[in-house]
């Protein structure tokens, strides 16, 4: 978003509004998930509940941990500690979400370790969701997960956007074939998708909403906006701390 050029092209890559209705989810591809290994089963023993479990934030296709400033700051105001409240930037921010699912997994391993907790909580914006989701399959370490404005079934806008990402998130592209073919994974994860009904980046609009995930739809930021929203920053906070989905949360689908 340096020049013109970048403005308008990133300003094109939007989603359609409108409220949740049944997402179209591909077919499933002939070939196994080979990149995604079986899920784990999630260890015994009580789980950190509120401000206890640290957040790992994800940013989408070309943006950086700069556009996730607000969240965090207002994570951490909230009564997240500062070290447990981290933002990511990927090697190569338009790049397969393949790749960027094993700097997620570097990234929560870290803060982990950096915390001592057993779980992380991620909220992932955009193309991010779907790397978020890739490394999800792989892991038992997740608790929570909140998607805002994620292509989860493609979005035409991709065809204007370049790199390996790009190509991922088209309508019916064998990545998010594959990646649809995973039902499993919400199973020992609390998930939440949040999106807005003007939404220029995703279309259609109903591409946000996974199937038997709850989903909320907020009026009327638009799809970076999501990340500074006030009434997003309320719905993500409360359903991190008490797995609480207010404000028309319903099971997508």
């Amino acid at each position: 978003m340096v020049n013109a050029g970048r403005v308008v092209l990133v300003a094109l890559m939007s989603a359609s509004a409108g409220a949740a209705t049944q997402a179209v989810v591909p077919p499933p591809s002939d070939h196994a998930l080979q990149w995604v290994a079986p899920r784990p089963a999630a260890p015994a023993g009580p789980v950190a509940t509120a401000t206890d479990i640290p957040v790992l934030l994800v940013p989408g296709w070309i943006d950086t941990e700069r556009d996730l400033a607000a969240l965090r700051i207002r994570l951490i105001s909230a009564g997240w500690e500062p070290e447990a409240v981290r933002a990511l930037t990927f090697r190569v921010p338009t790049g397969s979400n393949v790749d960027h699912a094993l700097e997620i997994r570097a990234a929560v391993d870290s803060l982990l370790e950096v915390t001592g907790a057993r779980y992380v909580d991620i909220v992932a914006h955009s193309m991010g969701g779907l790397a978020t989701r890739v490394y999800l399959a792989q892991t038992d370490r997740v608790r929570r997960a909140v998607f805002l404005g994620s292509p989860h079934h493609g979005t035409w806008a991709a065809y204007l956007a370049w790199g390996e990402g790009g190509e991922e998130m088209r309508p019916g592209s064998p990545f998010l074939e594959r990646l649809n073919r995973r039902r499993d994974v919400f199973e020992a994860v609390e998930a939440l998708t949040v999106r807005t009904p003007v939404d220029t980046r995703i279309l259609p609009n109903e591409s946000s909403v996974i199937e038997g995930v709850p989903d909320v739809t907020v009026c009327c930021p638009g799809h970076s906006g999501l990340l500074r929203d006030i009434e997003v920053f309320r719905i993500v906070r409360r359903f991190l701390a008490d797995g609480v989905v207010e404000d028309g949360g319903g099971a997508g689908g």
